[in-house]
């Protein structure tokens, strides 16, 4: 097989455009690169200048190329015979073609594939499928990337790669592939049936480690031979060692390990901080700014503690992210210094997991929705059986569809056999059950940790000790958890997944098996079916109604301060019910009986079932259906709790976005405090809670979490310490912060054009001196939307890109990787980039806060806590809204020093923060940066005095 990688450069998209150049990459039958040919070609139009931005190639390149017919003629019989290759090939195919036909040529007739879809396959794990990144990733040098003849050559060598790795799968895996793709007529197919051919008639067949089970290869074995840390009868590695000893002699190992480390006096601190409150059984609440080592810095206290007591510690992180990083670079460092062996344990929500028996039901049945995407997407699981150790879907790069496959693989609780399922022993959700049971520290998620009290303390292993990080989010997440949340999108789901129409969803499924089993029962279990047809179309029409009555209460026009773009948002009180709300109530009375008819007859019948067939494959159909039947009754429960709406405590509301109406409702119930409730479920019933953050305290106190956690009693008690680590970070030098004080202020969530145009202007001038570099956070979208073009315009001549959350789409994530990787850019984000981004060094050097990031007074939630204040005679902006505020400015601020090299610029653009009363809050919380104001014209020649200084040019 001889494959030839194509590429070409052109001035614009598929529809219309030129060639400007060309590349194309001849790999031989021993998969060797025979020849690379390049060459530019003349338009017939100049290049636009964003192209040349892109591609480096300009119209003087091009001036004396080959035209398009003189390239042809020399690119042509270098087709001949071969499988044309491309990244992302149908681009480079329709300009292919397009030039075929222009200069008289027969179409290109032969075999196609994309080397996308072969990484998608071989490498199901890579976080970007993109040439520059994949490149990087493998050490393949891609010295010019967009330019046509170094964009070949490398897709040819990742090609090679892919190859590589198809060569070292088992034939197993190989074979399921083959026979996947042999479903379509697709390149693709033909392909992996030749490599089948192939791979069938050598002697030698590469297995590796793995373990082959119902005809899928797999890198785990069983999970009941997992060992526990330590002997069983061993004596205690702790029974002599005393904790200071301990630390010595981690911190010796931990400087073998890592001769660049320095111990700091705010992880030390914080070490013995955590150890008191764990082994005095206290409650502790401690910040820990950026650059603390604050992961450590609980994690050493929380061994030493488990293993001496042989009790476990739990430790919550609010998101998945911070978890994958304890996993991938914390825990292993600890192992290797750590002088006795440990186990610290991953436990995620069980949705995070493949359930092997839903996954192999749905390659055999070829259950596919999409089957292009489907089978993409299949294929990437089964190559990825053979690396994963947790079957954890964050290791895999689901694109586009993957999401809703995923969603029907998932393991639940529902629909799980237990000790009945043929997939056992291999099930990854309950190896991750059984090593969190035999592990020292298990480290889980905030929602996974409510999901469990909610369920009795089924789900997670008994323990005593918590840690929670990230813990200025507890109160959010508790709210969330306590009270209800429902989609629009949860119930039409649950309804088509159980009858989508006649031959699709789980139960047609199961009629057309019991069809071909032709029992009696059998034929009266078909009569029941066909009986529940008509009660889930009406539940289907009802909650369409329900769905669009209650989207036409939501106010017309919705204020952008209130969510993001587009969000409606509607309070309902529980005293004053909309007009007509009896009319509502009776939707959801008629969709409540039909959902008990129901629930009623499908319970029955499958557990009619289950007594009759004892195994069968209807067995594991009648469990995924009766975990259906679950989920309605659980939706029929919720909707009736939020219709009734008649908790005073609680806040109701409804949200959903003007673009998408009904289709986005969403039903939300809250209580208005979960104070009490994290007293009595957690505060008073563990030993020891630690909460850590890098902003608990609102000007030196912690006074304000004290109050919104419940640890009030544990305060007076004397049962809670609390403890202000100082910052490791030189800010005085690091960091400055001005604020420009004739800016004009703003009303609303809207600048006007006064606002936008100083705005856009400071902006660009500020880009131009630190060369982009620059994150700008909003606290509106709509302002976002108002800055994003102008400033655009004001920066193209300087060829710094500008970027905007929400305006390119794309995942937050890649809009940061996009940031980081262009020399020069501006990234403009609202609410989500305020945390959680993590961009070091040289990427950013400027932040720029336009506003002060109060929540709009106006939100639900926000509107009744302040009620809740008044009627205790606070003042709810004092005690609820400046608190939050700074917390999320203090949240801001720690984007922008991230390690001890660190160098640069805060400008604070809302001149509240020095005239008003409440200001100091904000500018006192910082860790202390050099602060200074003045008028915005001396902004920018002040900003490159400083960074000269610093040697930052």
């Amino acid at each position: 097989m001889k494959f030839a990688v194509l590429d070409f450069e052109t001035t614009g998209t598929q529809s219309v455009g030129e060639i400007i150049q060309v590349g194309l990459a001849i790999i031989e039958e021993d998969r060797s690169i025979s020849r690379v040919y390049g060459s530019y070609v003349k338009p017939g139009t100049p290049i636009p200048p964003f192209i040349t931005g892109l591609t480096g190639i300009t119209d003087s390149d091009v001036q004396d190329a080959p035209e398009l017919d003189e390239m042809m003629m020399e690119l042509v019989p270098l087709l001949d015979d071969v499988v044309l290759v491309g990244h992302n090939v149908a681009f480079d195919f329709h300009f292919l073609q397009n030039a075929l036909d222009r200069c008289g040529y027969l179409p290109f007739q032969g075999r196609i594939l994309d080397t996308i879809d072969f990484l998608k396959i071989c490498f199901p794990s890579l976080t970007s499928y993109q040439l520059g990144a994949v490149s990087t990733h493998f050490g393949i040098t891609h010295d010019r990337p967009h330019q046509a003849d170094s964009d070949a050559e490398a897709t040819a060598r990742v090609l090679l790669k892919c190859l590589e790795e198809l060569y070292s799968l088992p034939l197993l895996t190989i074979q399921r592939l083959s026979e996947l793709f042999g479903g379509e007529d697709s390149d693709l197919g033909w392909y992996f049936d030749g490599l089948l051919h192939e791979r069938e008639q050598e002697t030698f067949q590469p297995e590796g480690e793995l373990t082959f089970y119902r005809q899928l290869a797999l890198a785990v074995g069983d999970w009941t031979e997992l060992a526990p840390p330590r002997e069983e009868n061993a004596s205690n590695p702790l029974a002599a060692l005393s904790f200071d000893d301990y630390m010595d002699e981690v911190m010796k190992r931990l400087k073998a390990a890592l001769p660049h480390y320095e111990s700091r006096e705010a992880q030390e601190i914080m070490i013995q901080e955590v150890m008191t409150a764990l082994s005095e059984d206290k409650h502790l609440l401690i910040e820990a700014g950026t650059g603390t080592g604050k992961s450590l810095g609980y994690l050493l206290p929380a061994i030493y503690q488990s293993v001496k007591t042989d009790q476990k510690v739990m430790v919550s992180t609010h998101t998945i992210n911070l978890q994958d990083q304890l996993r991938e670079r914390d825990i292993p460092l600890l192992t290797q210094v750590v002088p006795f062996p440990f186990k610290a344990a991953i436990f995620k929500g069980r949705g995070h997991y493949l359930c092997l028996r839903k996954f192999e039901h749905k390659i055999n049945k070829r259950d596919f929705t999409s089957p292009r995407e489907d089978t993409l997407t299949a294929a990437q699981m089964i190559v990825w059986l053979t690396q994963s150790e947790s079957g954890d879907d964050e290791e895999l790069n689901l694109g586009g569809r993957g999401g809703d496959f995923w969603e029907t693989v998932a393991s639940d609780t529902d629909s799980c056999l237990g000790r009945a399922c043929p997939w056992f022993r291999k099930c990854y959700y309950h190896r991750a059950k059984h090593e969190a049971g035999i592990a020292d520290v298990v480290v889980t998620n905030h929602s996974k940790l409510f999901a469990d009290v909610k369920a009795g303390h089924q789900l997670l292993p008994a323990y005593e000790h918590l840690v929670i990080d990230e813990a200025h989010h507890l109160e959010d997440v508790a709210g969330k958890h306590l009270g209800m949340h429902m989609k629009h999108f949860t119930v039409s789901h649950t309804l088509s997944r159980l009858y989508k129409d006649s031959r699709n969803g789980q139960l047609p499924v199961l009629r057309q098996m019991l069809q071909s089993g032709g029992s009696e029962q059998a034929a009266e279990w078909s009569g029941v079916i066909d009986r529940l047809y008509p009660d889930l179309l009406t539940v289907k029409e009802t909650w369409d109604q329900l769905s669009d009555r209650l989207f036409s209460l939501l106010p017309e026009r919705s204020d952008a301060s209130a969510g993001e773009a587009g969000q409606l948002v509607l309070r309902l009180l529980p005293g004053k019910r909309p007009e007509a709300w009896e009319e509502l109530a009776a939707l959801e009375n008629t969709m409540n009986l039909a959902l008990s008819e129901i629930i009623r007859k499908g319970d029955k019948m499958i557990s009619e079932m289950r007594d009759q067939e004892s195994q069968s494959s209807s067995d594991s159909l009648a469990t995924d259906i009766s975990g259906l039947f679950k989920d309605l009754a659980a939706i029929r429960e919720q909707v009736r709790f939020f219709m009734g709406l008649n908790d005073e405590n609680v806040v109701y509301w409804l949200e959903a976005n003007g673009n998408y109406r009904s289709k986005s409702l969403q039903m939300y119930a809250v209580p208005v405090d979960v104070s009490s409730q994290l007293k009595e479920l957690f505060f008073d019933k563990k030993k020891s809670i630690v909460l850590t953050s890098a902003t608990l305290s609102v000007d030196k106190s912690f006074q304000f979490m004290i109050d919104n956690l419940g640890l009030g009693e544990a305060s007076d008690q004397g049962r809670l310490m609390t403890a202000l680590l100082p910052s490791p970070f030189r800010y005085r030098e690091q960091a400055l912060l001005v604020i420009p004080r004739d800016f004009p202020s703003v009303k609303g969530s809207i600048g006007d054009a006064r606002f936008v145009n100083m705005l856009v202007q400071s902006l660009a001038d500020a880009a131009i001196t630190t060369r982009g570099r620059m994150l700008v956070l909003f606290t509106s979208y709509k302002m976002l939307r108002q800055v994003y073009d102008p400033l655009k315009e004001a920066l193209a001549s300087q060829e710094i890109a500008v970027l905007g959350q929400g305006v390119e789409g794309g995942s937050r994530s890649k809009l940061i990787r996009r940031f980081q990787d262009s020399s020069a850019s501006v990234l403009l984000g609202t609410s989500s980039f305020w945390e959680g981004v993590d961009i070091p060094g040289e990427a950013l050097t400027c932040l720029a806060i336009v506003r002060l990031p109060f929540q709009p007074p106006n939100h639900p939630l926000a509107e009744a806590k302040a009620e809740l204040l008044q009627a205790q005679k606070k003042n709810p902006f004092m005690k609820l809204s400046v608190p939050q505020a700074v917390i999320r400015f203090k949240q801001g601020f720690g984007r922008l020093v991230r390690t001890a090299q660190d160098k640069g610029i805060v400008i604070v653009y809302d001149t509240r923060v020095i005239e008003s009363y409440y200001g100091k809050y904000f500018l006192y919380s910082l860790p202390g940066p050099k602060m200074e104001h003045m008028l915005t014209e001396q902004m920018v020649p002040r900003i490159a005095e400083w960074l000269e200084e610093g040697g930052i040019s």
